[in-house]
């Protein structure tokens, strides 16, 4: 397989930005989701602005210009509210790496992890107070974090192990996902425990192929939009490949590991440890900033029908897979995990490791 689209979410829930090239940090892709928008309720308290409660945010989109994130807001037809604000015509540049000695912290919780974050204060949060039209603030997570609760790799019961591809041994497919274990090399193997504002893991993984299943479910002519599931790293099959099969729809339900080939040879693992489950999110039309009309706007519910394969989140049908990034096995590469691993759009993708049966997902209540 290649990578076939790469994203990143500066801000957390606004529109996605596509890039060529990531880099891969143990927390998150680089620049992704350290920043994230609280809606201020009458009572003073703190509500956090997600995609699927606030459809609105589509409409923000970002791009990175040096060290500073672009968000520039896009009026739909017709516009969500009026009279238009001139904050709607005017882009907003945020630092990339803020100052935030001094700034006033506030408490933020996902998927009952908790964190502080730091006020960006004015003229942020005025900004996208008059492009909301209620009122909103901007946080950063700069150097605070939030604690991996659940699906590490080193989180996983023997009888899940995935079977090793035929390379390699029994011995060696559980050995990569024993907590605290020693490789013959005596290293321990070195996984994220802190996360930005993402939701439960590192990275999501999707596939074309299994967007292309979604699509066949819609009206002849239109098409799923993969900005909906809200990937990391996309995946397709290699059209250079000497094997002219095509990727099958729903494969990765059971891909336990992949290995990532650069153009300079240089791989890296990741460990895919968890289902993502969802919401009414996919439902969005990312033009108008509202749920779609339609039957793209009941695609969550066509995906119920088949897609509900995860028997620890028996509701919710599953697209996409969580990832971390395992470290190097060669020398020297572990110590650079600290700075990331760039990957790129073209790099080769193989599935190293597979489960027998899917996993299930297991989270602590909150």
């Amino acid at each position: 397989m290649k990578i076939t689209e790469l994203y990143i979410y500066p801000i957390k829930s606004l529109a996605p930005l596509s890039v060529p090239r990531a880099r891969l940090r143990r927390e998150s892709l680089e620049h992704d989701r350290r920043f994230m928008l609280l809606k201020v309720l009458p009572d003073g308290k703190y509500r956090n602005i997600q995609i699927p409660c606030f459809p609105e945010c589509a409409l923000f989109h970002q791009r990175i210009d040096g060290d500073k994130i672009v968000v520039t807001y896009h009026v739909p037809s017709p516009p969500i509210f009026t009279p238009e604000v001139p904050e709607q015509h005017t882009p907003l540049r945020v630092p990339l790496f803020p100052r935030f000695e001094g700034q006033d912290l506030v408490d933020v919780s996902i998927m009952g992890s908790p964190t502080v974050a730091y006020r960006m204060g004015y003229p942020y949060d005025q900004w996208f107070t008059a492009c909301f039209g209620y009122e909103v603030i901007l946080v950063y997570i700069g150097d605070q974090g939030r604690d991996v609760l659940a699906h590490r790799p080193g989180d996983y019961d023997f009888w899940r192990q995935p079977q090793e591809q035929p390379q390699g041994g029994w011995l060696s497919g559980i050995s990569s996902y024993i907590p605290g274990w020693k490789g013959g090399d005596g290293k321990r193997e070195k996984i994220a425990n802190q996360l930005t504002f993402n939701e439960i893991a590192p990275f999501l993984v999707a596939s074309n192929a299994s967007l292309r299943d979604v699509s066949r479910r819609l009206p002849e002519g239109e098409e799923m939009d993969m900005r909906r599931f809200r990937p990391n790293i996309v995946v397709d099959k290699d059209p250079q490949a000497l094997e002219k099969e095509e990727l099958e729809a729903w494969e990765e339900d059971f891909w336990a590991e992949l290995r990532v080939t650069r153009s300079t040879g240089e791989e890296r693992r990741l460990a895919l440890t968890a289902n993502c489950a969802r919401c009414v999110s996919i439902n969005i039309d990312y033009d108008k900033g509202r749920p779609s009309e339609g039957e793209p706007g009941v695609v969550l519910k066509k995906l119920m029908v088949d897609r509900r394969v995860d028997k620890g989140n028996k509701y919710s049908p599953i697209f996409g897979r969580y990832a971390f990034l395992l470290p190097g096995e060669s020398p020297g590469e572990e110590d650079d995990d600290d700075d990331g691993v760039e990957i790129a759009v073209g790099d080769e993708i193989q599935v190293t490791k597979r489960f027998e049966e899917r996993d299930s997902w297991v989270w602590p209540k909150f």
